[in-house]
């Protein structure tokens, strides 16, 4: 078997089988393939697409090329969730107890962000003290004692799709819709869990940029889940708004508790309801109505936010800023966004909101990049709100006094126009 025979037989648009993708892999992982040829294969496969079942065969090679977490020991009780990327986007912050209160084990790995997009585990790391690496044996067991652990990503976890998105990145082979669902879904599957809902976002802060491209990514994810015997279920999502008023780790860590509290931002907690509804749904098999009347009852009883504060605890964290929220913003410097006319706020570009927290320090330029914890932006307006000339749209949080760059990126990614702009959908579909 030759890599040039197959990169050759994906040029002509001929489906590989599944010795082909395993040896493709095995031998790119051993170098006895070069990255030059695995970057001629993707662009192949970016051009020609791949069918359904090269796609299966591709995500089980990448998550058969490492560690794998065996979560059987929970049975059909084990969830997890994934999102495609955003702004502002907390969700599995208030998701994850919610469904743990409910009786789901939830153990989850995340990853940290970069560029635009925030990472979960950063946002954990805010917490003081919070350990998000735990050896295996305490993962399973804070799991199995309270159903919930987040942790980072192993290092060993799918590691061929690592290799192959950093290739994929530098030689403009991302934008493959069996490559992205093979990626994702590598990783998930290798987590272990029974019950996958995935959360995927589509707009301007999400790299999916319209709703019919998501739910071709969203249906090429669920068929990969299926095949492998598991339950998965997927929203489609707006993200051409940052989600929620809250941009950062510190910040979105305090808006996490003010929607277990009841208080949250309506579009942010209404997703996240439907979110913990679905995963409920699928782990304790229940209608969907049930599982939101159960999800409902978790906030409104003060269940799910007790959750939280174990969960933080088992890992070190400090729960004092849970217990005081105030203390997640106490950023030295602090900065009012004005409006510079009066109208409704007809835009709020969720990618240039997030390049802006980035700019502010929330966020990293390069994977090494220090993270201010502190930084952020807290929205007091949101999108079609009314605003008078002078009114304090937003908030700005930094440690170093980094606003100049921030506010000239805002000036462009809000939008104040004389006529209210028509309602936007939050989820489009659940597929």
């Amino acid at each position: 078997m030759r890599i040039y025979d197959i990169i050759t037989k994906k040029k002509q648009g001929i489906e590989l089988t599944k010795e082909e993708i395993d040896y493709t892999i095995s031998a790119y992982m051993s170098a006895e393939v070069a990255d030059y040829q695995m970057s001629a294969l993707l662009m192949a496969i970016c051009l020609k697409g791949m069918g359904d079942t090269e796609a299966y065969h591709l995500t089980r090679a990448m998550l058969e090329s490492g560690d794998t977490v065996d979560l059987s020991r929970f049975s059909t009780l084990s969830v997890d969730k994934h999102s495609t990327g955003g702004v502002g986007d907390k969700t599995t912050l208030i998701v994850a107890p919610i469904v743990a209160t409910l009786g789901c084990k939830m153990a989850k790995m995340s990853g940290r962000g970069l560029g635009f997009t925030g990472g979960t585990v950063d946002k954990l790391e805010a917490i003081t003290g919070y350990k998000a690496t735990l050896d295996s044996n305490a993962f399973l067991e804070q799991v199995e004692a309270i159903g919930i652990s987040v942790v980072g990503q192993s290092a060993n976890l799918a590691p061929a799709d690592k290799k192959l998105y950093a290739l994929r990145d530098v030689t403009a082979t991302i934008d493959s819709i069996p490559l992205i669902a093979s990626s994702i879904m590598s990783k998930k599957l290798a987590s272990g869990a029974h019950n996958i809902v995935l959360d995927v976002k589509c707009g301007s802060g999400a790299f999916m940029k319209t709703r019919e491209s998501a739910a071709e990514l969203a249906r090429a994810m669920i068929k990969i889940g299926t095949g492998f015997k598991r339950n998965v279920r997927a929203l489609v999502t707006n993200m051409d708004v940052p989600l929620g008023i809250a941009v950062g780790n510190r910040t979105e860590v305090w808006e996490a508790i003010q929607v277990l509290s009841g208080r949250g931002d309506l579009r942010l907690t209404e997703l996240c309801i439907e979110l913990a509804s679905n995963i409920a749904s699928l782990a304790l098999n229940l209608d969907t109505g049930s599982a939101k009347a159960r999800v409902l009852d978790a906030i409104s009883t003060g269940k799910a936010l007790c959750k939280m504060k174990e969960w933080i605890a088992c890992q070190g964290g400090d729960i004092s800023y849970i217990e005081s929220p105030k203390k997640l913003l106490m950023a030295k410097h602090q900065k009012p966004y004005i409006a510079k006319a009066d109208g409704y706020i007809e835009k709020i570009l969720a990618d240039s909101v997030g390049t802006a927290s980035m700019m502010l320090g929330a966020g990293r330029v390069k994977l090494n990049d220090k993270i201010d914890y502190n930084a952020g932006i807290i929205f007091n307006k949101s999108y079609g709100d009314f605003v008078k000339k002078g009114e304090c749209i937003a908030t700005l949080y930094s440690d170093n006094d980094a606003f100049k760059n921030c506010i000239d990126i805002l000036d462009n990614a809000i939008v104040i126009s004389k006529t209210e702009p028509p309602k936007q959908e939050l989820i489009f579909e659940i597929l």
